[in-house]
């Protein structure tokens, strides 16, 4: 017989999937499952409440419709609502092309097509919600620096930044280390690559007209170029998360060139769909890559969120994905008996259930972008007639936002029931 575990499941790595993960498996369990959660830099002391702290150059992620979802089903979103920005419609085009299409939230009878929320924001309403989140402990700034194998579970070595290192046994290991994952190389598990050629340029920037909850995505012969809406600067201009796919050396020109030369170069891209761009603030530059683990389960051990596959980040799915990931593996496990969570039969079922949604959105996130790239008149023809038709063939138009949104048939949508409604 196998000695006891320590904890039913340990989760190495505290970010946003970690988190994640951690409150999946304590709502849908009802803290029956006991999980460990490794970070390497230090979680805020617990505190009354989430702290917001407003920031013109804030980074954010847009969450889908679908996203709501999950985070309504593990109890986070009701706090997280305080400091979103909804997307009511998103504008698709084509630059220099007659290609367009404008998909609108009251078509599909949503109250969102999608969200943007701060990146610290969504930090601190999942940290705060897992100072009271029942069989959660945190153990941070500590790291897993070992993972060996004996009577059907993992045995960790776990080292804290301050202390001993701890031995630590448990029935299943999540790794969510991010995509440069340390812990998924140690273990041996090789990733694909793809190097896209590519950075993306961010920034914050002001334009002087609101934007009415309108996330714009335009393809241009250099990459795409997204605006997300977003919560007012403190002076009352209309805010937008800028992201901005360009050759690498572009990219490093634009992020160094004044601010109104930026500025310019950037209007003369979008247009003046909003009209005059007024401010710009930090720009940051990251290398697109699209990187996949070969292996996602292995006997006791699941890799998840970026450390499974990080995405070109067109149309923002990256995140989502890796929540829908969490819902189902949390749903997955919680069915289980404490001593199969580690069974590769069973992470094996959980990744078929998944692996239909990991797939579409990774060539999704892979195609769409190369389409757009492609400057054949054939092509160019082609993907404009396809965003036209759009407009004019709801069941076509409702499947592509379906799939954007992360409620294509058989997604995960979280494992309680939420307004009255199973998801």
């Amino acid at each position: 017989m196998s000695p006891r575990a320590d904890y039913d499941v340990v989760i190495a790595g505290g970010g946003m999937v970690g988190a994640s993960l951690a409150l999946a498996l304590s709502d849908y369990s009802q803290g029956r499952l006991s999980v460990l959660l490794v970070e390497s830099f230090p979680f805020p002391k617990a505190g009354s409440a989430p702290v917001y702290r407003p920031s013109f150059d804030a980074r954010s992620t847009a969450l889908s419709f679908g996203s709501r979802q999950i985070l309504e089903s593990i109890g986070v979103w009701s706090d997280l609502a305080e400091h979103v920005t909804a997307i009511d419609k998103i504008h698709v085009s084509d630059r220099g092309h007659i290609g367009s299409s404008l998909l609108t939230a009251a078509e599909q009878a949503w109250p969102a097509l999608g969200y943007v929320v701060e990146n610290a924001w969504l930090g601190s309403v999942l940290l705060n919600r897992l100072h009271t989140a029942d069989g959660v402990t945190c153990l941070s700034p500590a790291s897993v620096s070992k993972v060996e194998h004996t009577g059907g579970q993992a045995e960790l070595t776990v080292e804290p930044k301050d202390g001993e290192p701890q031995r630590i046994r448990c029935g299943l290991l999540a790794v969510a280390d991010g995509a440069q994952s340390g812990l998924r190389t140690a273990l041996g598990i090789a990733s694909q690559t793809v190097d896209y050629s590519q950075s993306a340029l961010i920034a914050n920037v002001t334009f002087e007209n609101p934007h009415q909850g309108i996330a714009y995505e335009r393809f241009t012969d250099q990459g795409p170029l997204a605006l997300l809406p977003l919560s007012d600067s403190e002076d009352g201009q209309a805010r937008a998360a800028l992201v901005w796919t360009l050759s690498p050396e572009d990219a490093e020109r634009l992020q160094a060139v004044p601010e109104a030369e930026f500025l310019r170069r950037l209007q003369e891209r979008f247009g003046y769909r909003q009209g005059r761009l007024l401010r710009c603030g930090e720009r940051g530059l990251f290398p697109l890559q699209l990187v996949e683990a070969e292996e996602q389960v292995r006997p006791n051990v699941v890799v998840v969120g970026n450390a499974a596959h990080a995405l070109h980040p067109v149309a923002g799915q990256g995140f989502n994905l890796a929540l829908r990931d969490v819902a189902r593996l949390a749903e997955h496990l919680v069915a289980l008996d404490t001593g199969q969570l580690g069974e590769l039969s069973q992470l094996r079922a959980y990744l078929g259930r998944q692996k239909d949604d990991q797939i579409s959105t990774v060539q999704f996130s892979h195609q769409l972008p190369r389409l757009f790239a492609q400057a054949n008149p054939l092509f160019s023809l082609g993907r404009n007639l396809g965003l036209l038709a759009l407009d004019v063939l709801p069941v076509f138009k409702r499947r592509f936002v379906e799939q954007a949104a992360g409620l294509a048939p058989g997604n995960a949508r979280g494992g309680k029931r939420v307004s009255g409604r199973t998801l």
